[in-house]
């Protein structure tokens, strides 16, 4: 074990290791990305890998969980270069990941020492929550409404 993964060592850790938990995500909720012209490269997406295209402008992939056999779906969707949906992150990505409890993972993070930021969304589609990773990319905590 490096220093580094000895400093990340933590309370919550080291209770994993005695009590096995149950996974806090469980799928790839989508993969966004800025483009200087999101339509276009929606529209050559689809011409060339049938990936996007459509009239939203990215693509969804119908899955099932593994853990519950449910019905899921991840999304691919380029967004304008000048979004702001990013912030606080410079990256040119954001990750979605699902969860089941969006508030219980929130919470869990906030007391593990994670930049949980007070953002929070609900609509049609479900919740969402928002963390920065060490590196200062945005992650997007999504526990799906009721489909």
């Amino acid at each position: 074990m490096t220093e580094q993964e000895q400093g990340d060592a933590s309370p919550a850790s080291s209770s994993a290791q005695t009590q096995p938990r149950k996974p806090r995500v469980h799928g790839l909720g989508g993969v966004f990305f800025k483009a200087r012209d999101p339509a276009a490269l929606s529209a050559w997406y689809g011409r060339h890998l049938d990936v996007g295209g459509q009239e939203w402008g990215g693509a969804m992939f119908g899955w099932k969980r593994e853990d519950t056999g449910e019905a899921a779906y991840t999304l691919w969707s380029p967004f304008a270069e000048t979004t702001e949906y990013f912030q606080p992150s410079d990256k040119p990505y954001m990750i979605n990941f699902r969860v089941d409890d969006l508030a219980a993972t929130l919470q869990s993070l906030r007391e593990e020492g994670c930049q949980v930021l007070d953002r929070y969304e609900e609509s049609e589609q479900g919740k969402f929550g928002y963390v920065v990773d060490p590196e200062g990319g945005l992650i997007e905590l999504w526990e799906p409404g009721a489909e």
